[in-house]
Order: C-alpha cells, then sequence, then structure tokens
C-alpha cells in the first residue's frame, strides 16, 4: 500500500470515530432519560399503595371506633336497666319489711290483748271471792268467811289454769320424771331413796310451763343423786 492511501485510511477511520463521538451525547441522553422515566415510573407505585393503605387503615379503624361506640352505648343501657330493676327489688323489699314490721307489732299486741282478756275474767271471780269472804267477815262468821274465800281461790286457779291450756301453756312434768336441762333447773341434789333411780326428779319447788316446744319456763326441782 502507498504512502498516499494509508493516509487516507487514517483520515476516514478519524472522521468516522468523530461522528461516533458525536453521536454518543445524544443516546447517552437518550438513554440517562429513558432510564430515569423507567425509575419515576417504577418508584410511583409504591406511593400509591402506601395511600391506599393509610385508607384502608383509617377506614377500618373509623368503623372499629363505630363499633366500640354502639357497644359502649349498649351496655350502658344494659347497665342502666339492671340498676333500674335492682332499685325497684330493693324499694319492694324494704315495703315488705315495713309491712312485715307492722304485721308482727299487730299481731303481738293482738296476744297481749287475749292475754289480758283471759286475765280480766280471772281477776273479777278473785274480785268476787275477796268481797264475799269480807262480808261474812263483818258478819263475824270467820269459819264461813275461810271457806268461802277458799272455795273462791280454788274456783280462780282453776279458771286461771284453764285460761293457760286455752293459750296453748301446759304445766311441765316434773315430780318422779327423769331430770331433762331441757325442761327442769336442779336446785340441789339429794341422796336418792330406796327403789328410786339417782338423777330422777324428787321435789319440784317450782313449776314450769311451756307453750308448744317452747319452754317458757323451766321447773325448779331437787334432783337424786
Amino acid at each position: 500500500m502507498s504512502t498516499s492511501e494509508s493516509t487516507e485510511t487514517r483520515q476516514q477511520q478519524a472522521d468516522a470515530s468523530a461522528e461516533s463521538s458525536q453521536e454518543s451525547p445524544e443516546a447517552s441522553a437518550s438513554g440517562s432519560t429513558a432510564d430515569a422515566g423507567t425509575q419515576a415510573h417504577a418508584s410511583a407505585p409504591p406511593d400509591e399503595k402506601e395511600a391506599d393503605v393509610d385508607d384502608d387503615l383509617s377506614a377500618e379503624a373509623a368503623g372499629r371506633i363505630d363499633d366500640l361506640r354502639d357497644e359502649l352505648a349498649s351496655v350502658q343501657k344494659e347497665r342502666d336497666e339492671i340498676n333500674e330493676k335492682y332499685l325497684r327489688k330493693a324499694a319492694e323489699l324494704e315495703n315488705f319489711r315495713r309491712r312485715m314490721e307492722r304485721e308482727n307489732t299487730r299481731r303481738y299486741s293482738a296476744g297481749q290483748v287475749d292475754v289480758v282478756k283471759a286475765m280480766l275474767g280471772v281477776l273479777d271471780d278473785m274480785g268476787r271471792s275477796m268481797d264475799a269472804a269480807e262480808e261474812l267477815r263483818e258478819k263475824q262468821d270467820a269459819e264461813t268467811a275461810y271457806e268461802s274465800l277458799r272455795g273462791g281461790v280454788d274456783m280462780v286457779y282453776r279458771k286461771f289454769i284453764d285460761e293457760l291450756e286455752n293459750l296453748g301453756v301446759e304445766r311441765i312434768d316434773a315430780e318422779g320424771e327423769p331430770f331433762d336441762e331441757s325442761l327442769h333447773e336442779a336446785m340441789m341434789q339429794q341422796p336418792a331413796p330406796e327403789d328410786v333411780e339417782p338423777g330422777t326428779v324428787l321435789n319440784e319447788v317450782q313449776a314450769g310451763y311451756r307453750m308448744g316446744e317452747r319452754v317458757i319456763r323451766h321447773s325448779r326441782v331437787i334432783v337424786a343423786a
């Protein structure tokens, strides 16, 4: 190859290289623009997704708050109903208690009146006996006065026992019975006579009475040792 041809070839290569250099910035800029667009396009969806997630959470929280408010209102209503029922029952119980107190007081008063009425008859008989004995004493008939008084007292005593029985009061058996601490009160002990078991009531110092199963007064007794 001649020197002139070699020089021409190198010149052509240099021109081609210059053209390539002139085109490269444009291509590079085009490529950079494309990459930026791609990156911008790729980064946009996460922001939108985050916004959607925030909206969903806000809606869910608002719905939950509404549910809690409804539940609270329901609980408060139920509380008020229970409180109202409790107050009504408490008032009914208090009214019942007061009625029972009044009824018990009425019955107690009625029982007292019944007892007093029964005793008034006994008192009348005792008064008549005393008047009869006094009249006979004034006539200086002491023996007849004594007999009259004794008969009157005996009649009053029997009537008094009858009135007690009408009220359900009865005398407790004591003498000759085995000692029973639920019925008897031992005042003292004495040696047991022949044919008498220890623990037997020998004598009754004071009579005891009961009304049904309730002991009004224990019998005071002397017990065989």
